[in-house]
């Protein structure tokens, strides 16, 4: 006898995969732009003091005498020597190329962050990147620069495309490699005398430990087409990444005043 065929499960093809393109946001960095304008009349009043009166000691400008990290002076309790220095430079190369790149890299991580998260970046990474240089030049120790900000931006800069690799896909891999590379062969020239490598690295960990809990995490809302990138960051979330930040670096700074 004859029997009929097995019947088949009544299966219907899913869904197609479909491709979106989200842009990210584009606003004007504003606060990106103000640092380079206010660090670059900075330097010009640098210049003019010299011009004027001459250098105060050696090759040390009247504004380095009362803003630079000079390590002596931060024990005698001139604690705003962990952020003046970010405003000060030693050159017209040194000024040139820490702009350089903070416009590069800054432009796109204000953009990500916003205005107000992209500040407490650069200010928390140059305090964390010149307490680790007090820490670690010595007595003596003297620093001036907007590198160890830059360095935070460079950290929290691989932090966002990690957090955000599902979005990403192959770009946040390649990314993350040039952001490893560009870290790896600034910290071995940084080996090269004068240049305050300990800064470099303390601004670097401020950026990273700040960006791991207060970054930006993108998400994709809505119904293709019509989708929008939505942050879940929470505003504690930023509270805590600013608090734990602040907590360790400073406490790091006391110790290094009163207990070292």
């Amino acid at each position: 006898m004859n029997q009929p065929p097995a019947s088949s499960p009544n299966l219907e093809p899913g869904p197609a995969a479909q491709t979106v393109r989200v842009a990210l946001p584009s606003g004007l960095p504003a606060v990106t732009y103000a640092l380079i304008g206010f660090t670059v009349f900075v330097y010009l009043l640098q210049m003019a003091s010299v011009a004027i009166w001459g250098y105060a000691v050696s090759q040390i400008d009247w504004l380095e005498v009362y803003g630079a990290q000079f390590n002596t002076a931060i024990r005698a309790g001139e604690l705003w020597r962990f952020i003046t220095p970010l405003f000060l430079h030693g050159s017209i190369p040194h000024i040139f190329f820490n702009m350089y790149a903070l416009l590069s890299i800054g432009t796109f991580m204000e953009r990500q962050l916003g205005h107000g998260r992209f500040a407490l970046l650069y200010f928390l990474g140059g305090f964390a990147g010149n307490v680790f240089s007090f820490l670690l030049t010595g007595e003596n120790g003297y620093s001036v620069g907007a590198s160890t900000a830059v360095f935070a931006l460079i950290g929290a800069q691989g932090i966002f495309f990690y957090q955000n690799r599902e979005l990403f896909g192959s770009q946040a891999r390649k990314a993350i490699g040039n952001t490893v590379f560009i870290i790896v062969i600034n910290l071995f020239i940084g080996l090269s005398p004068g240049i305050d490598n300990w800064g470099h690295v303390g601004g670097l960990l401020g950026g990273v430990i700040f960006t791991w809990f207060a970054g930006v995490r993108w998400t994709l809302m809505g119904i293709p087409p019509e989708v929008t990138l939505s942050d879940q960051r929470e505003s504690r979330e930023i509270v805590t990444g600013f608090g734990v930040v602040l907590l360790i670096f400073s406490l790091l700074a006391a110790w290094g005043m009163f207990f070292k």
